[in-house]
């Protein structure tokens, strides 16, 4: 690109800083893009967990979306949870008014604990507003179920089986993401419009799994945006595979930090410290 590609996230903040808006924009930054963001809900979270959440009223979303958009040009966008029919619509409703080149939707529904964090008319407004939408999801083995409202997969050969439920939500990109399966391996699975691929890596052992969500989906947002606007069709599947590897080298020099008691980072800037 002759510019720097400008990228938007939508999203809950995190005071520790490994998560949410505050984690995307050090993706975004460690990835060469400019981040913007427009803030969703103030949480009171620490890497050992979420105290409360105080969601931003969808009026005050609308106003942070419409004074950035109607002066800034976004290249891409990622969006993070979305708790509340009301801001999924507010939310679809500016965003299709000024249309990025690219979406990336990380439907946070499930917890690590396995706790529901939306209720259902917050699910079906992720499902049938903000999917869509979007041009990229990136679903967790839980958070998938939820969407199709099945079991979560415990095979590969599961996940495959999921792929078309998935695939017909209408994001012509899924990112199916294994790490809930047991193994050495960390299998992702991406569905593009022409064929699905698995991602393969290694399982890396280490408890500084805080934000690799947010920074997987952050991570291919700013892959996206970097793209030139003549890029070759399979293009978003590289931009996709560099974002997984840009992730896994995090997560490999997480040990690095030394942040909280719980679920430390992963360390975005490993390329620069």
């Amino acid at each position: 690109m002759t510019h720097v590609a400008n990228v938007l996230t939508i999203a809950g903040s995190d005071p520790s800083g490994g998560a949410g808006l505050q984690g995307d924009l050090k993706t975004f930054s460690a990835l060469g893009v400019y981040g913007t963001n427009v803030i969703t809900a103030v949480i009171a979270q620490n890497t050992c967990g979420v105290a409360s959440v105080y969601p931003v009223p969808p009026q005050v979303i609308r106003e942070q979306l419409e004074h950035l958009l109607g002066d800034v040009s976004i290249d891409a966008v990622k969006i993070g949870m979305v708790a509340s029919r009301d801001v999924a619509e507010v939310i679809a409703e500016v965003l299709s008014k000024h249309r990025p080149r690219w979406i990336v939707l990380d439907p946070v529904m499930v917890a690590k604990s396995g706790d529901i964090l939306v209720d259902d008319a917050g699910i079906r407004a992720v499902r049938d507003i903000l999917v869509p939408l979007a041009d990229v999801i990136t679903p967790n083995l839980p958070e998938a179920a939820v969407l199709l409202g099945c079991q979560a997969p415990t095979s590969l050969d599961e996940m495959e089986a999921m792929l078309p439920g998935l695939t017909q939500l209408g994001a012509p990109y899924v990112v199916l993401k294994g790490g809930h399966l047991r193994g050495a391996t960390c299998p992702d699975l991406l569905a593009s419009p022409n064929a699905h691929t698995w991602l393969p890596a290694s399982r890396i052992a280490t408890e500084n799994l805080h934000g690799t969500g947010c920074a997987l989906s952050s991570a291919i947002a700013a892959c996206l945006a970097a793209l030139p606007e003549d890029a070759a069709a399979d293009a978003p599947i590289e931009a996709i595979s560099e974002a997984k590897r840009w992730l896994h080298a995090a997560l490999e020099a997480s040990t690095r930090l030394s942040v909280g008691k719980g679920r430390g980072p992963v360390h975005h800037f490993h390329a620069w410290w």
